[in-house]
């Protein structure tokens, strides 16, 4: 996984390199995602897809630092927003359920 692929404008390509860049594209990402929700709601929304993304790009990016770089500093980094976004994805879908099923009569 650390084979050079390629060098482009002197930056050396990795197969890690490319998991650590598929992670910054997914957690910077969200941002664009939330936007164009909110602006189609015309008010602040957080979609779930907000929190898949989240979650998805720390994981790569903790693969990235932990197998390709050996970096406790990027691990950390990435450690704590994951945890977060999995609570936030638990809570988005446990609400989202909550709505969808009918009260219990009783």
């Amino acid at each position: 996984m650390n084979d050079v692929l390629m060098t482009v404008f002197g930056v050396t390509i990795t197969p890690w390199k490319l998991v650590g860049y598929l992670g910054v594209v997914l957690f910077a990402g969200r941002w664009f995602v939330q936007m164009a929700y909110s602006r189609a709601h015309g008010k602040p929304v957080v979609p779930t897809v907000f929190w898949v993304m989240s979650i998805l790009g720390s994981v790569f990016l903790l693969a990235y630092f932990t197998f390709g770089k050996n970096d406790s500093v990027g691990i950390l980094s990435n450690l704590f927003p994951a945890g977060v976004a999995v609570y936030n994805m638990y809570l988005d879908v446990t609400h989202k359920r909550s709505q969808r099923e009918p009260p219990l009569e009783g």
